[in-house]
Formats: C-alpha cells, sequence, structure tokens
C-alpha cells in the first residue's frame, strides 16, 4: 500500500476531531447560557396581567427600567443578539426590530407599527421561538418578570437605528 494511502484515514480522523474541538469551543464561547433572574425591585410592579405595551418608554420610571434593562440585556439576550445589540449574525440584529416604525410620517400609523413590535417581542420573549423542533430562542417567561422584559425593551428602544 502507499504510504499515502496509509496517511489519509488519519488525516482525516485528525480533521474530524479538529472540527469537533472546533465545535465544541463554540458551543461555550457564548458563556453560561442559563437565563439569569434580574431584580426588578426598584420598578413599579406591573401586577400578574400582562400590558400591551411597554409601561416604562416614557415617565418617571424610564430611567430606573433602562439601567436595569441594560444589565438585564448583558446578562440574557448580549451572547445571541450582541454587545450593544449590535449583532454578530447569530440572533437578529435589535436595533433595527421595530426599524420600519420608526420613518412613518402618520402618528397613527407609527403608534400601530410600535404597538405591533410590542406585541410581537413580548410573545417572542416570554415563549421563545422554535421552528422545525430547533430553539432559536429560548423562553424566558419562567425566569423573567413583566418587568424585567418590559425593562429591556426600554433599552432596546435607546439601540434603535435605521441603517
Amino acid at each position: 500500500m502507499h504510504p499515502i494511502h496509509t496517511f489519509r484515514p488519519t488525516l482525516h480522523r485528525a480533521a474530524a476531531a479538529l472540527a469537533l474541538a472546533f465545535a465544541a469551543a463554540g458551543a461555550f464561547a457564548h458563556g453560561d447560557v442559563v437565563p439569569q433572574a434580574v431584580d426588578t425591585s426598584t420598578l413599579p410592579q406591573l401586577g400578574s396581567k400582562w400590558l400591551d405595551s411597554n409601561p416604562y418608554s416614557t415617565g418617571p420610571a424610564q430611567k430606573e427600567a433602562l439601567r436595569i434593562g441594560t444589565s438585564a440585556y448583558n446578562q440574557n439576550c448580549a451572547r445571541c443578539h450582541g454587545l450593544e445589540a449590535i449583532s454578530g449574525g447569530i440572533a437578529p440584529d435589535l436595533r433595527k426590530f421595530d426599524g420600519d416604525c420608526t420613518g412613518l410620517a402618520d402618528a397613527d400609523k407609527k403608534a400601530a407599527c410600535f404597538k405591533e413590535m410590542d406585541d410581537f417581542f413580548l410573545a417572542t420573549v416570554r415563549r421563545g421561538r422554535t421552528r422545525d423542533g430547533r430553539v432559536y430562542m429560548p423562553p424566558f417567561e419562567s425566569t423573567l418578570s413583566q418587568e424585567a422584559i418590559w425593562a429591556i425593551r426600554t433599552y432596546l428602544e435607546t439601540r434603535r437605528t435605521n441603517d
């Protein structure tokens, strides 16, 4: 047998082992993927009935919601959606999440668009997204309170871009 023929199986096994090592390293690259609880005790509590829109978008609680939402985003969302909501390609770039709404001139249409995006955001974060049996986003309803989810939305509202 030619020496190259005895070398190929070894080379293939080494390449497979290297590919497996890179895949394993990639799986751990995002660190701890267990959802982290968020302390929202300094925010006005919203009760058990889920609200239809972000109560922290404006008003006296906005600054505190932004502080909490920034931290909560970094703990629970950044590993997939990127630091400062700038996606590295794993998951959607959340700066552009409601970009279609920001350019609308008609105030009623703009409000309706943002309402629709709030509905989509809330449903996605609460229940996650699964397609063809694959989890694209885990559900966070059992980990994050309504206050935490709306605080994250408050943070994302500050990251909007139309690019």
